[in-house]
């Protein structure tokens, strides 16, 4: 999606507190000249060092568990879309049994059968998700931005790159995962990334931070 293209983007941001408070942010942008912000790479090594170091006991303990309770390797990587579609090897804590289908979750026929006997734990608290601290420091995410597609959701990878979406530099958590998480349908969840592309910034990827923490300790919208 090379040339001068331009969109407008009204993006809906909802501030934390007890009654929901919410501001449109209306931002044209010329695709063909965006660039990512100056201050998330740095975002990225300084608060991603900082949780990769202090996660450092549940990593080891994470890796222990999926060994001891399933055949096959603690980490499973999978052929993901990174910027401008590039593709990449992004790690997770093996949940599923090995040889399950390469599809997304949801694609699979009985998704239960196919858990380990701690994956379901793993999903629900995100614990499965850790290792990807390491792809922040490589560069290959980000801690906040649109989650990776796999390499065969052409459906997803299209419609983002329709919207631009594709510019981004994926990440660990995201806009739409703190609106819906596994609940959400392709289209919305792609005009949910277009929203943070046209309204990102520090304190809004801080607050998608703690969004993501409040929702992993309620466990809220996983599916699997």
């Amino acid at each position: 999606m090379e040339g001068s293209f331009f969109f407008t983007r009204t993006a809906t941001v909802t501030t934390l507190g007890p009654t929901m408070v919410t501001s449109m942010v209306t931002t044209t942008l010329s695709l063909s000249a965006y660039r990512l912000p100056a201050w998330k790479r740095g975002m990225d090594l300084v608060l991603g060092g900082m949780l990769l170091i202090l996660s450092s006991p549940l990593f080891v303990l994470c890796w222990a568990a999926v060994r001891l309770t399933s055949a096959g390797p603690a980490l499973h990587w999978s052929e993901r879309v990174g910027k401008d579609n590039r593709l990449f090897r992004m790690p997770k804590f093996r949940t599923m049994r090995v040889n399950t289908p390469q599809v997304a979750t949801h694609l699979l026929q009985q998704p239960g059968r196919y858990l380990t006997p701690i994956g379901g734990l793993l999903r629900r608290t995100s614990l499965d998700e850790l290792p990807q601290l390491v792809s922040v420091w490589s560069g290959d995410l980000s801690l906040v931005g649109p989650r990776p597609a796999l390499f065969n959701q052409n459906d997803l990878v299209a419609l983002r790159t329709h919207q631009g979406v594709h510019r981004l530099v994926p990440g660990i958590t995201g806009w739409a995962q703190v609106n819906g998480r596994d609940e959400l349908e392709i289209p919305l969840k792609v005009r949910f990334d277009a929203e943070y592309m046209a309204a990102q910034s520090l304190p809004l990827d801080l607050k998608i931070i703690a969004l993501t923490l409040w929702r992993v300790l309620k466990a809220e919208g996983v599916q699997h």
